[in-house]
């Protein structure tokens, strides 16, 4: 009889509970977890993600569907730009993004995404884990940093304002270097780059629904001019402010972000 193989009985002990593990995800309150294949069809998701929808009970009320399905057309195809980055190999770390729920409310939510590979290396699929990044979940008592929380609130009230690192450092009570580490730490973002976001994702709403030109917009949301408004849209979404105005309002898919 051939001695025991300690690192073979491992692996075999981790795949077989592989499906365990998926089981697990089903009792993390508020954190929505999903497998897509490479065409962007859910494979499986856990009760957050089912609850989050308002869907039904089982799995079944999601499987074989796309985010289309499940959200308004212009979040969907965010996902689907973010999953071909996956799948050609490219891991999406705690990324800032609206995620749209049964109530057409959507939340900010902070979403990791890895590749999917079979075991010749292959990459067969996507598999993602989503978190409400709200202000009332990082003013929670628990919350690792409320510096952060302050910083966060201070943005999305006074996003049209000229915002330095400086001024946020003293809504956080931090030095500028300790704030700069806190958010890239935690969001993967200099403040700079979220204070972008921030503005780009709230001026969508504006673009579908507003009669303003893209002037108007640029400036109601903390932007200098429709170029640099321009240039900043573009970096965010790979198109400009007018491609999604007219994309989405001719639609009438989109809901209020």
């Amino acid at each position: 009889m051939p001695p025991p193989n300690p690192v073979a009985d491992s692996s075999n002990v981790v795949a077989r509970a592989a499906s365990t593990l998926l089981a697990l995800l089903n009792f993390v309150e508020g954190v929505q977890c999903w497998v897509k294949d490479r065409n962007g069809v859910y494979c499986w998701v856990n009760r957050a993600f089912l609850l989050n929808y308002f869907l039904d009970a089982t799995p079944d009320a999601v499987l074989g569907k796309t985010d289309y399905d499940l959200s308004p057309k212009h979040l969907a195809d965010q996902f689907r730009l973010d999953d071909s980055q996956v799948i050609e190999g490219e891991s999406i770390l705690n990324r800032l993004e609206l995620v749209g729920r049964f109530d057409h409310v959507s939340h900010w939510c902070v979403t990791t995404k890895l590749p999917v590979r079979q075991e010749n290396g292959a990459i067969s699929g996507t598999a993602g884990i989503t978190r409400i990044a709200s202000t009332g979940e990082l003013n929670a008592p628990s919350h690792a940093d409320l510096g952060l929380s302050r910083a966060l609130t201070f943005v999305r009230e006074n996003h049209a304002a000229p915002i330095s690192n400086k001024s946020l450092a003293a809504v956080s009570n931090r030095s500028v270097r300790a704030l700069e580490r806190l958010f890239v730490r935690e969001l993967r973002l200099t403040p700079q780059q979220y204070l972008r976001r921030i503005r780009v994702r709230l001026s969508c709403q504006d673009l579908i629904y507003s009669q303003w030109s893209l002037s108007e917009v640029a400036l109601r949301h903390g932007f200098c001019d429709q170029s640099h408004f321009t240039r900043e849209f573009r970096l965010e979404t790979q198109m400009t402010p007018k491609t999604y105005r007219l994309r989405y309002r001719s639609t009438g898919e989109a809901t209020p972000l």
